[in-house]
C-alpha cells in the first residue's frame, strides 16, 4: 500500500493531500529514509512522522484497504512519541 494512502486509512494522518505533502517536504521516514508519496509500506515497516517539534515512530502491523474509524488504531504500534 501507498504511504500516503496507508497514513490515512490508519488515520495518523487526517486528510490524503496532507500526508502527500508531508511525504514531499521528507516529514515522513519509512526505516529510516525519507521517502516520497508513492513508497510502498508492509507490515513490519517503521514509519517516521515529523509534527513541527515532535516526532512519532510507528510500526505496521496490517495494511488492510479499508477499515473501520474504531479499529484504526489496531493498524499500527507506537514506539516512541
Amino acid at each position: 500500500m501507498r504511504i500516503d494512502k496507508y497514513l490515512k486509512v490508519s488515520r495518523l494522518i487526517k486528510r490524503r493531500t496532507v500526508a502527500h505533502d508531508a511525504c514531499e517536504q521528507t516529514r515522513i521516514a519509512v526505516n529510516g529514509k525519507a521517502v516520497k508519496p508513492s513508497a510502498q509500506v508492509k507490515p513490519g515497516d517503521e514509519i517516521e512522522i515529523v509534527f513541527g517539534d515532535s516526532r512519532l515512530k510507528v510500526r505496521v502491523l496490517s495494511t488492510p484497504e479499508h477499515v473501520l474509524k474504531d479499529q484504526a488504531a489496531g493498524l499500527y504500534e507506537i514506539i516512541n512519541e
